[in-house]
């Protein structure tokens, strides 16, 4: 990364329930790592997944986030800047554009496998004594854009079937990053699936949009909790397939914070349940 750039971070929750003391310490490493290095601070809401949607949860943040004094300089609640929308729901229009060319470019696919058939296909591995994963191995005896003919891969599009956009994985190859914690990572990626990026109602999944975005808003930093680090090989390779490696963030992942049990990490859940949300709602 050119450290010449000006700083750039963001504080990325999804609206799926009130904000947690976990958030607010990733939220305060951006919002100090900003102001140290005279950097912007930005809001951004990830809600691709409308399953999980909780009605007020965007507002709560936003006010969780003014209570404890974290204020992000732009994003939502906090001023527009030059990169709006900050709310993904409503940069729906630009993801297709990024998974068409990711799957013209050879690093993604087309899959057409019904939920039912991907359980039978679980079912069946797992009573021969294996794991199910959709990867480079099993791919090829799947219903996708790999395995079907062009002639019939053009027909299920043409006829509007569901599908998604799968990540081609490689097999068998070293994807390697540099945390600004943790030092190298080193993944193979024969431990990689090929994840969903794309759902054929228009919505991107996570990782997807959370790449696009962060390049788009040429964000510097991602700081964020080290749940996400199982999932930054598949960034740094989607950082490579979409031609952004030069532009790809510095990654620096927290380690959790952990409940006062002992008994796992802190949730959403844990702030209501043991009497400590982030801000008193009444």
């Amino acid at each position: 990364m050119d450290n010449t750039k000006p700083v750039r971070v963001r504080f990325a929750p999804s609206p799926t329930g009130p904000l947690h003391m976990g958030g607010v310490r990733t939220a305060l490493y951006n919002y100090l790592f900003a102001k140290k290095h005279g950097g912007d601070f930005i809001l951004r809401i990830e809600d691709t997944d409308q399953t999980r949607f909780v009605p007020g949860a965007e507002q709560y943040i936003v006010e969780a986030l003014k209570w404890c004094g974290i204020q992000p300089n732009e994003g939502i609640g906090f001023g527009d800047g030059n990169y709006k929308p900050y709310r993904q729901s409503e940069r729906k229009s630009m993801y297709r554009q990024y998974a068409e060319q990711l799957v013209k470019n050879g690093y993604a696919y087309y899959a057409f496998d019904t939920t039912e058939e991907l359980e039978e296909a679980r079912t069946r591995i797992e009573k021969a004594g294996g794991s199910f994963s959709y990867n480079a191995i099993s791919r090829q005896n799947l219903k996708n854009s790999i395995s079907l003919s062009e002639d019939e891969v053009k027909k299920k599009l043409d006829a509007h079937e569901h599908y998604v956009i799968r990540i081609k994985i490689p097999r068998n190859e070293e994807v390697r990053l540099q945390d600004i914690i943790r030092g190298w990572v080193v993944v193979n990626s024969s431990q990689m699936d090929d994840k969903v990026l794309f759902k054929s109602d228009g919505m991107p999944t996570y990782h997807l949009a959370n790449v696009v975005d962060d390049y788009l808003m040429k964000i510097t930093h991602v700081i964020r909790g080290e749940e996400w680090l199982p999932s930054a090989p598949l960034h740094v390779l989607l950082y490579r397939y979409l031609g952004w490696e030069d532009a790809m963030p510095q990654f620096a992942h927290l380690p959790l914070l952990l409940r006062p049990d002992g008994n796992g990490k802190l949730s959403k859940r844990d702030g209501d349940r043991l009497g400590f949300p982030v801000f008193p709602l009444n």
